[in-house]
């Protein structure tokens, strides 16, 4: 199956208002499993009002509305897994059991959540067949995304999130004889008992659901074996994504159209391999139809190798570049910016220009989980999944870092660097198709730098910035670019004095 094919099979139902074919980039958008229920909190609804929310994205870039229905709890009325309100009492006090462990605002966000979500079951409105149902009404490709190892408020045993298999069965945990971090308390994919566990659901949720597409989000959170044991690991997650491709086409025939499978990976084709998560593989198999390869977190990164991801995983699957909502230059940035409308950009237009097919959009919802800028949110979805809508428009490409790594595997980072007096050092960033008017932004601690060269073209100084968000809080040193840029750029720089680099970008238009 080409690309041009799965667009066509995944957009099409057996029905006068299936949506209609479309070829070409485009945006898909993640909607999570809790902020629609405490956003919505406190309102009557009806049918009509759970649909509505997806007429926002009629009309624009959004190609696949991806509906994330579960973390360790579903949001809608399981028969498999707990739902999100099991142990609720609607007419108890804020401190009932269900949320006795959990304080201040995050009790209230909780509740609504989970108070939202039991009213609509008790109104016999499943949130989820609704939004497909609209969806297909709008000519947009309804998907749900299925949580593989979420691990929310782990830190907090007692939880309302977590599920009941999770709490009695300390011994599938990742690493049962420690609770250092969160990664410790993931499920174990190596047991039997996990995996028919996660199974159900994905039976559940081709079972219960006419969609286009069921994704395994297998990045949230990314941790599913004991460190040393991913590769063996590894051949159980391809054996359930057989199995889930199988059952898929089981329902397919059901249902009178192909049901897609996508999978979401870490951002870099050997750390995804290194982590048991061999996307590429599960891609050249014909398993998946859309493979998003991603940050987990803690940035937005801007440089991930879509180049080796085609080569891997081949032309027959739909290649989705992820970013995330927070932008920082290395792990440790603080304080911690978000995006803008101007970096998503800029990240944007890397990436389909070195060949992804798709932006996929992770915690840029319409609400709370945004955008700073949220005035921009209706041009992000209409500008940042084509370059032709994206030229023209200022954009910023910033150095960022990988935030998912193996157990063991090295770090790298560009920055921080700190540079004595005289000392060069050079910094690599794509910036996507050419930007006519260019400039060099760094933050820099201490002294000046003498030199910045742009694929060795000298930089001219500029007048200082301050004020631009997302930033350094000390603001921007600035040199003009003699010759704008395109593409891959490498910038060589000297310092004068003993200096310290904590951000460095290319903005123009």
């Amino acid at each position: 199956m080409n690309r041009r094919q799965f667009v066509q099979s995944a957009a099409s139902v057996a029905g006068a208002q299936a949506a209609a074919p479309a070829s070409g980039t485009a945006l898909c958008l993640n909607e999570d499993n809790s902020h629609w229920f405490f956003t919505r909190a406190g309102q009557v609804h009806t049918r009509e009002s759970v649909a509505s929310f997806v007429d926002q994205y009629a009309g624009t870039q959004v190609r696949e509305l991806v509906l994330s229905a579960n973390s360790q709890r579903t949001s809608f009325a399981s028969k498999v897994w707990d739902p999100i309100w099991k142990g609720y009492d609607p007419q108890g006090s804020d401190d009932q059991p269900l949320f006795r462990s959990t304080t201040g605002e995050a009790r209230v966000n909780a509740r609504k959540w989970v108070h939202t979500a039991w009213s609509l079951a008790q109104q016999g409105i499943d949130p989820y067949a609704v939004w497909i149902e609209r969806a297909r009404k709008l000519r947009l490709s309804p998907w749900v995304s299925m949580r593989m190892n979420d691990l929310h408020n782990v830190d907090d045993p007692e939880s309302y999130m977590h599920s009941t298999f999770w709490r009695q069965n300390p011994q599938f945990r990742r690493l049962p004889w420690r609770s250092v971090d969160w990664r410790d308390r993931a499920f174990d994919f190596a047991h039997d008992e996990v995996r028919a566990y996660h199974f159900r659901l994905v039976e559940e949720y081709l079972e219960r659901y006419d969609i286009d597409g069921l994704e395994l989000d297998w990045m949230r959170f990314g941790f599913h074996f004991r460190p040393g044991q991913e590769a063996a690991g590894g051949k159980l997650l391809t054996e359930f994504m057989r199995n889930t491709r199988r059952l898929a086409d089981t329902w397919g025939k059901r249902r009178g159209h192909r049901i897609a499978i996508g999978a979401r990976v870490p951002s870099r084709p050997q750390t995804a391999i290194d982590l048991g998560m061999d996307g590429a593989l599960w891609a050249r198999e014909g398993l998946i139809d859309l493979l998003v390869f991603t940050p987990f977190w803690a940035s937005i990164e801007t440089d991930m190798p879509v180049e080796l991801w085609r080569r891997l995983a081949g032309d027959k699957v739909i290649l989705a570049a992820g970013l995330e909502l927070l932008l920082r230059p290395y792990h440790a940035y603080r304080p911690i910016p978000m995006n803008s409308i101007e970096t998503v950009r800029g990240a944007a237009a890397s990436l389909l220009q070195r060949g992804a097919d798709r932006v996929y959009l992770f915690n840029y919802m319409d609400s709370q989980t945004q955008m700073p800028d949220a005035e921009n949110y209706p041009a992000l979805l209409r500008e940042c999944g084509r370059l032709d809508t994206l030229a023209g428009k200022p954009r910023r490409h910033v150095i960022t870092y990988s935030d998912t790594l193996a157990p063991g595997e090295p770090a790298a980072a560009q920055l921080p660097q700190t540079l004595s007096a005289g000392q060069w050092t050079s910094f690599r960033l794509h910036c996507g198709p050419r930007l006519r008017r260019a400039k060099v932004r760094m933050e820099v601690e201490n002294g000046p730098l003498a030199t910045v060269r742009a694929n060795g073209q000298e930089c001219t100084p500029s007048t200082a910035e301050s004020g631009i968000k997302p930033g350094p809080q000390r603001g921007f040193v600035t040199w003009e670019m003699p010759e704008g840029a395109a593409g891959r750029v490498v910038l060589d720089v000297q310092a004068r004095t003993a200096a310290t680099i904590h951000w460095v970008e290319i903005a123009g238009a």
